[in-house]
């Protein structure tokens, strides 16, 4: 038999290996790469450089709860908001997939589809909303819903929410390391990935085979 001690640290392993399983690595990496390119808060340091210089300094801890919060949030209430519209999540994951394809194409063309109408007058709302979680990031969110699992999604908002903290604490070091090169290249690079999440977004739910 085995001693209490013995019994505890099974337990503990049996724990753990079942909590390991929730999670897929795969999706909690792919999930992350698609938030990651569609906030794009690298490829936004010019006009986090231009908020701070009109605003003062940026408070990065509650900037990122917001932006958090509000992802979150759309992310649980935004089906129930469809269904009392009489929209799916599959229709909805189509259009995500087309917005997600012209801010692919502003990327990589450098061209501008969007118009951001929002006075730059504090240094939250202006860059928690629409700046981070903007309808790119809230559309792309709803859009995932029918891809990836939720527990899925919420670690690859935690890990993106990290990572703007980390920017937003580091703006000046990170435009004087990437130069504007560097952040043309980036925002190119994630431009393409999110070309390609579109197509896939779109014939997935559209329920296009496409040739392997």
């Amino acid at each position: 038999m085995f001693s209490y001690r013995k019994r505890l640290v099974i337990l503990c392993i049996f724990a753990t290996t079942d909590a390991v399983m929730v999670f897929d690595l795969h999706e909690i990496l792919t999930a992350t790469m698609v938030l990651f390119a569609v906030v794009d808060v690298v490829g936004s340091l010019p006009v986090l450089l231009d908020l701070k210089q009109k605003v003062g300094s940026i408070d990065s801890g509650k900037v990122t709860l917001v932006s958090g919060g509000i992802m979150i949030a759309f992310m649980f209430l935004g089906e129930n908001m469809l269904h009392l519209i009489g929209i799916d999540v599959h229709s909805f994951a189509i259009a995500g997939s087309l917005i997600i394809f012209f801010l692919a194409l502003e990327m990589i063309l450098g061209m501008r589809f969007y118009k951001d109408d929002s006075a730059a007058t504090a240094s939250i709302v202006p860059i928690a909303f629409p700046l981070i979680a903007g309808t790119g990031t809230l559309t792309t969110l709803l859009s995932m819903r029918a891809e990836y699992r939720m527990e899925s999604i919420i670690v690859a908002i935690l890990i993106n929410l990290v990572f703007v903290y980390i920017v937003l604490k580091n703006i000046y070091r990170l435009e004087t390391l990437l130069g504007p090169g560097g952040i043309n290249i980036i925002r190119k690079v994630f431009g393409i990935i999110l070309l390609a999440i579109a197509v896939k977004l779109f014939t997935t739910n559209a329920g296009i085979t496409l040739p392997k």
